[in-house]
């Protein structure tokens, strides 16, 4: 691009000082010739007037008189009546200008001039036209260059910006040239870059949120089904495929989730389901889970509460806080039910240890965690729990309470009721 643009630069110049070169020098080649004729008419003219008065007064005309009338590189001839003719100066050869006057008394006046006097002061003429050509071609030789790596080096490094692009690397260079054009160009490719940045952060944050939130379902279900392959009970066999299927929906649920989710967060599907459905559901799922541990998961509080939400999404948090109890808590895990105002609240405590205290306030922040894991599971379960219009928080630090705050409607076939805490 460099070399077309200096070219092409290079190549306008060279006519506009052909066109202009050419007609330059036709016209000083005659203003030239022309001024050399007036020289010698002048001088003839004025060689005439003095011989004139010469013979008018009676006076000698000779070439000594006449010599310093007459220029250095001049040659005169004055032919007078009755008398030789007078010459004055060498005469030159070859091609010269001539100018023939006619006196009053009769003589006649020739003045020549050699025409090579002429074409030194054409040449002198070129050359300084010459020159002056040159230093324009140079100038435009330098102002092509230095235009062509002006836009040429943004056009390499929009090339390179757009490279990095298609590698996988969206970071905007924010980078500007001065040219409106590239600007724009720069512009529209930085917003790309942020676009496909946020695209791959929420690809990222998808498959980081899919592989944690089914890791635990997946393992139950991979254990129900060995459970299924280990026994010849038709009517076990019957149970745990029927607790295998619950399981699978629930997977599928899941997975449409969380692509809801990562496409449009306020999106949801709220309807109005019974909360002992969901957390019997859940103390199914994990007893086996934490019967292994050796430890026990209970649940009290109000029953027949209804909420407004995604059942499965609220299933999403009860699990990610259950697990949470399982691997950082210890001692009983607890599933408590209560009311406050128009919201149903779940309640998930243990006897563990709780969470340090420089952790509480980001608790919920990715990658934040107190032991070797992932820290995403409870930043998941709060981004779930605010699609669905609720809340999630952590109430006690000490030991450690996470309650769920849901939207409650009663149900019309049954009242709320207070029951007092019960083993479920």
């Amino acid at each position: 691009m460099r070399r077309r643009l200096i070219q092409s630069t290079l190549a306008v110049v060279l006519v506009v000082i052909a066109v202009f070169g050419v007609s330059l020098v036709i016209v000083e080649t005659r203003t030239i010739s022309n001024s050399a004729q007036e020289r010698v008419d002048s001088e003839a003219i004025r060689l005439a007037g003095i011989v004139d008065s010469r013979l008018f007064a009676a006076e000698d005309v000779t070439a000594e008189i006449l010599r310093d009338q007459v220029g250095l590189d001049r040659y005169a001839v004055i032919r007078i009546s009755g008398k030789p003719p007078i010459e004055v100066g060498a005469k030159p050869s070859g091609q010269v200008i001539s100018s023939t006057e006619k006196g009053e008394e009769g003589e006649t006046v020739t003045v020549q001039e050699p025409r090579s006097s002429v074409t030194r002061e054409v040449g002198r003429t070129l050359l300084i036209i010459g020159l002056v050509a040159l230093l324009a071609v140079i100038a435009a030789v330098l102002l092509a260059i230095r235009q062509a790596n002006k836009l040429a080096s943004p056009l390499t490094d929009l090339a390179e910006t757009a490279e990095r692009l298609g590698s996988g690397d969206p970071r905007p260079r924010h980078k500007r040239y001065g040219v409106p054009e590239l600007d724009r160009v720069a512009d529209v490719l930085d917003s790309s870059a942020e676009r496909i940045a946020r695209m791959l952060t929420a690809e990222r944050r998808l498959a980081a949120d899919a592989s944690h939130q089914l890791r635990t379902p997946l393992t139950a279900l991979s254990m129900r089904l060995e459970e299924i392959t280990l026994t010849d009970d038709p009517d076990t066999v019957k149970e745990e495929a029927n607790v295998a299927l619950t399981q699978v929906e629930r997977l599928t649920d899941v997975v449409e989730r969380l692509l809801t989710n990562s496409r449009d967060p306020r999106a949801g599907n709220a309807v109005t389901f019974d909360l002992d459905e969901v957390i019997q559901q859940q103390l199914a799922e994990w007893r086996p889970a934490y019967r292994s541990a050796g430890r026990a998961i209970v649940s009290s509080g109000k029953r027949h509460l209804t909420a407004v939400g995604t059942p499965g999404a609220v299933a999403q948090v009860l699990a990610a806080l259950i697990e949470n109890s399982l691997m950082h808590g210890g001692g009983t895990v607890a599933l408590r039910t209560r009311v406050t105002g128009n919201q149903a609240v779940i309640e998930v405590t243990d006897e563990g240890p709780g969470v340090p205290a420089d952790l509480g306030a980001r608790i919920f922040e990715r990658t934040i965690s107190g032991r070797n894991s992932t820290g995403i599971g409870l930043a998941v379960a709060r981004d779930l729990a605010e699609a669905d219009g609720g809340r999630l928080e952590m109430l006690q630090t000490q030991p450690p309470v996470f309650g769920l705050f849901l939207s409650r409607t009663p149900l019309k076939s049954a009242a709320v009721q207070d029951d007092e805490p019960t083993v479920r």
